[in-house]
C-alpha cells in the first residue's frame, strides 16, 4: 500500500492531511493468510446457542435463538436489578419444572453464577455472557394477519402432519400460508398426500399475501396457542415470519422455493362418492394394520362394495380382515393405500362424519367433511397393490 502523492496546498496542516488521505491498493493488499486447522472436524457450536437469555428490566424477558427458530415471551417479575445472563436451556428447564408452586429468585454475582432460590429448594449454576448471545432478527411489517389463537392452532394441527420431513424439497418441508379476502388457506405436501384446511379472517394489513413456514417452527406455535378467541398477529417480512401470540413472539425464517401448485394437483370429477362414519373406519383400518410395522410393510387394500367397504392386510406376521359399512356405491372398486396417511386424514378431519371420492384403484383419493367441505379437504396417494393372492 502506497500514498498518492498529493499537491502541497492539500498538505498544509494534520487536519487536510487527513481529509484529503487517498490510498492506492494492489490486490497483494487485501490478501491475508487463512491457518487451517485440520484436527478439527464437524461445526463447532456456539456454547451460548445451548442456552436461553434473560433478560431482567422492567420484566424478565426470556428467549431462545437457534439461528432457525427464535422464541421470546415476557414474564411478570419484580426486577431490583437489571441484567442479563444466559442459562444452559435443558438444566434450567430441568430445575424449574422441579421447583415447588412458589415465587422464583434469580441472582447472579460477577463471576456468573446465579443462584436460583423457591421455597426451600435451592440451586447454584453458571451461566454465560450475554454479550454472545445472537440478537432476534427484527421483523419489517409489509404484510399482516390476525387470528383467533384456537383457529390457528386447529389450522396448524390439521395440516402440519403433511409437511414433508424430505430434505431434497426444502420448500415441502413447510406449510404454505395464502392469505386473500377470503381468508387463510394454509397447504402442507410431502409427495404422498396433501392437506388443505381454510378459515375467514379477522384482519388482514398490506392486501393479500403467501409464504412458506417451516414445519418445525409451526409446530412450536402451535404449542404457544391457547385454545381461546384471542388473536394471534402473523407479520410477513422480507426473510422472516412472526407470529405473535399473547406475550410470546415466535420468529423463523421463512422458506423460499416453489411450492406445488396444488390446486391443478386436485381432482374434483370423480364418479364414486362414499359417505363413512369417522371414527368406525378410523377403527376398522386400526384393527386390520395390528400385522403391519416398520419390518413388516404392507398397504391397506380396500374394495369399495355397495353401502360397505372391505380392508385387509397381509405381511408375513399374518392376515387381517374386516368391515366398515358406509353410504353409497363403490362400484367393486379395489385400491390400496398406506394405513398411516390414511388414519391421520380421518383423525384430523374436522367432521363426524366424510365424503371419500374415489375413481380409479391408481388415482388419488380425496377425503373431505360432508358439512363444511370447503374448510378442509386431503388428498392421499394410493398404493399399487399386487394381484389379489
Amino acid at each position: 500500500m502506497e500514498l498518492i502523492n498529493r499537491p502541497r496546498r492539500l498538505r498544509q496542516n494534520d487536519s487536510i492531511r487527513r481529509l484529503c488521505r487517498e490510498t492506492r491498493l494492489s490486490p497483494d493488499s487485501l490478501i491475508y493468510p487463512i491457518f487451517v486447522d485440520e484436527t478439527l472436524k464437524g461445526r463447532r457450536p456456539i456454547p451460548a446457542l445451548e442456552g436461553l437469555l434473560l433478560e431482567a428490566q422492567h420484566h424478565l424477558t426470556v428467549s431462545g435463538y437457534n439461528m432457525q427458530t427464535g422464541i421470546r415471551t415476557k414474564v411478570s417479575a419484580d426486577v431490583t436489578e437489571a441484567g442479563e445472563i444466559v442459562l444452559n436451556a435443558r438444566l434450567f428447564g430441568d430445575i424449574i419444572r422441579r421447583m415447588p408452586d412458589d415465587v422464583v429468585t434469580f441472582s447472579a454475582d460477577d463471576k456468573q453464577v446465579v443462584h436460583l432460590s423457591c421455597g426451600d429448594a435451592d440451586f447454584d449454576i453458571l451461566g454465560l455472557s450475554a454479550a454472545d448471545y445472537p440478537e432476534l432478527p427484527l421483523v419489517e411489517d409489509e404484510f399482516s394477519v390476525s387470528i383467533q389463537q384456537k383457529l390457528l392452532r386447529a389450522m396448524i394441527e390439521e395440516t402440519a402432519f403433511a409437511v414433508s420431513t424430505n430434505e431434497s424439497r426444502p420448500i415441502h418441508t413447510g406449510a404454505l400460508f395464502e392469505i386473500t379476502d377470503q381468508g387463510l388457506t394454509m397447504v402442507a405436501v410431502d409427495g404422498f398426500r396433501l392437506a388443505i384446511r381454510r378459515e375467514p379472517l379477522e384482519k388482514i394489513d398490506g392486501g393479500s399475501f403467501s409464504f412458506v413456514a417451516p414445519g418445525n417452527a409451526l409446530n412450536e406455535v402451535k404449542n404457544i396457542c391457547s385454545d381461546v378467541e384471542d388473536l394471534a398477529a402473523v407479520t410477513l417480512g422480507k426473510s422472516h415470519i412472526l407470529f405473535e401470540v399473547g406475550d410470546t413472539e415466535l420468529i423463523c425464517r421463512r422458506l423460499e422455493g416453489e411450492f406445488l401448485d396444488y390446486k391443478n394437483a386436485i381432482p374434483r370429477k370423480n364418479p364414486i362418492t362414499v359417505v363413512a362414519d369417522t371414527k368406525a373406519l378410523i377403527e376398522s383400518i386400526d384393527r386390520v394394520s395390528v400385522v403391519i410395522s416398520e419390518k413388516q410393510k404392507s398397504p391397506v387394500r380396500c374394495l369399495f362394495e355397495h353401502d360397505k367397504v372391505l380392508l385387509s392386510a397381509k405381511t408375513g406376521s399374518g392376515e387381517a380382515k374386516d368391515i366398515c359399512r358406509l353410504s353409497g356405491d363403490g362400484g367393486g372398486l379395489e385400491i390400496g393405500f398406506n394405513n398411516r396417511y390414511l388414519m391421520e386424514a380421518l383423525r384430523y378431519a374436522p367432521a363426524d362424519t366424510v365424503k371419500i371420492e374415489l375413481n380409479t384403484g391408481v388415482s388419488p383419493a380425496i377425503i373431505v367433511p360432508t358439512e363444511g367441505e370447503e374448510n378442509f379437504l386431503y388428498m392421499v396417494l394410493p398404493v399399487r397393490l399386487k394381484s389379489a393372492e
